[in-house]
């Protein structure tokens, strides 16, 4: 059975650099250009488009498979989807010149394929040697320090509409051969590319590392390179149970914090709104607000609801800016303070901790929970977003490793169970405790005051 019209397979087996694959001779382009062309032909309903796993052809790569006729198609290259969208998947008859249909020769070169690989494995074992798996995820570090470094320094914003490193390096103001070796190693994982001695930025980094740019990240992501220097510290952190702590721009980091916690929370917002939905919502207090993302969203969905954004006194003039952008000034108060010290307030229909509880200890909080309890009307809600473990603690792995990012960034952060949360909730005296699974690594904990 085949519920599509057509089911087109592209292979997208990843190897070692130098190793032959379809990957390496440019499937990942063919794959791109048919789902454009797709779209643009309005087909993209009628024909099913699948990524696999190595088909045993490598040498004739990239490969492509259509079905329910079984076509093979080999060294198929992005100008060549046009065609095949219009005279195969549209017309109905395939491209012969592309067509491989030597059913014996495929065969022997696919065992062929197979034998060489499994000889070749089992050679690796004997010897001793270190699992390819194994040895990116400890070399992962190297393509993530090449980002983190160009954003740091700005470069993407350097190389504009194109220019040569000793270009680069005097615009910021960084030696020209080793902003070279940087440039050139950017290009290896496909973020600029290279006409003479000129860079130039790809689509993607120019949309998101380019100051100036509609959908520029660098603001946020450079939270992410004050991780990398906290990761760091891991080591001695692990000895020490708790942060190690390093110098830095308070003011520059704060910032950064808040650019990069809008990052995830503009996108996550939305979805939040969606699962607890403003029905008998009228006054909100959302903990650690940040940059207001979620009271944002929430004040944007119905206009007769008023929020009040507690966060700490270096933060609230970073708050208001994004309040003010976003038009909503009107149903948004912002309160500096401290949320594991001031009161609250009272009568509130829900209370917010997005992303918050994984800075803080059990006993803080459960302590923070109590006082919610308090600060909540009758049928209020205190709703928790964040990364939840499971029992174990041993999964999901974002959340594991979350956790790792709290030890060496607090005092006496870490991730937490569901479990946890149920009790601590309880503890605090809310009635009905459930959890809502949002789309990607974060969910929802909901207490209920009955």
């Amino acid at each position: 059975m085949e519920p599509f019209r057509f089911h087109v397979f592209v292979c997208t087996q990843q190897k070692p650099e130098g190793v032959t694959s379809c990957p390496a001779q440019g499937s990942f382009g063919v794959l791109d250009k048919l789902d454009r062309e797709l779209q643009s032909r309005s087909l993209i309903n009628d024909v099913q488009l699948t990524t696999c796993g190595c088909l045993g052809l490598c040498d004739e790569g990239p490969v492509m498979v259509v079905y329910p006729e079984g076509v093979w198609y080999r060294r198929v290259q992005p100008s060549d989807v046009a065609e095949i969208v219009d005279t195969h998947l549209r017309g109905g008859a395939p491209v012969a010149r592309l067509v491989w249909n030597d059913a014996a020769a495929m065969k022997a070169m696919s065992v062929e394929h197979g034998e060489k690989f499994r000889a070749s494995m089992a050679a690796r074992d004997k010897a001793g040697t270190l699992p390819d798996r194994l040895d990116q995820m400890i070399r992962s570090f190297q393509p993530s320090r090449c980002i983190l470094t160009a954003l740091e320094l700005d470069l993407f914003t350097a190389v504009g509409d194109g220019a040569s490193a000793e270009e680069i390096g005097s615009e910021i103001h960084a030696n020209a051969r080793a902003v070279a070796m940087l440039l050139n190693a950017l290009i290896s994982i496909a973020l600029l590319t290279k006409e003479g001695n000129r860079y130039r930025n790809t689509a993607e980094s120019a949309r998101f590392f380019v100051q100036g740019a509609k959908d520029n990240q660098r603001n946020g992501l450079l939270h992410t390179a004050n991780i990398w220097h906290r990761w760091s510290t891991l080591t001695e952190a692990v000895r020490r149970g708790t942060c190690v702590p390093i110098e830095r721009d308070q003011t520059e980091w704060t910032g950064n914090f808040i650019a990069g916690m809008q990052r995830n929370a503009k996108a996550r917002a939305p979805l939040v709104v969606k699962s607890l939905g403003t029905a008998g919502i009228r006054r909100i207090l959302d903990l650690g607000g940040g940059s207001g993302a979620y009271s944002i969203a929430f004040a944007q969905a119905e206009p007769n609801l008023h929020c009040e954004i507690l966060d700490l006194p270096e933060v609230v003039p970073l708050t208001s800016e994004y309040v003010e952008k976003a038009g909503v000034s009107h149903q948004i108060a912002l309160r500096p303070g401290d949320m594991l010290r001031d009161n609250f307030g009272s009568g509130y229909d829900l209370i917010m901790l997005n992303a918050i509880c994984h800075m803080f200890s059990e006993e803080q909080n459960c302590e923070l929970f109590r006082r919610a309890r308090k600060a909540l009307a009758p049928r209020g809600r205190l709703a928790v977003q964040d990364f939840i473990l499971n029992d174990e603690k041993t999964g999901p792995q974002h959340a594991a490793l979350f956790s790792l990012n709290m030890l060496v960034g607090t005092q006496a952060g870490a991730s937490y169970s569901e479990a946890e949360y149920t009790a601590w909730m309880k503890a605090a005296g809310f009635s009905k405790v459930s959890r809502i699974n949002l789309p990607g690594p974060s969910d929802l904990i909901v207490g209920r005051v009955e």
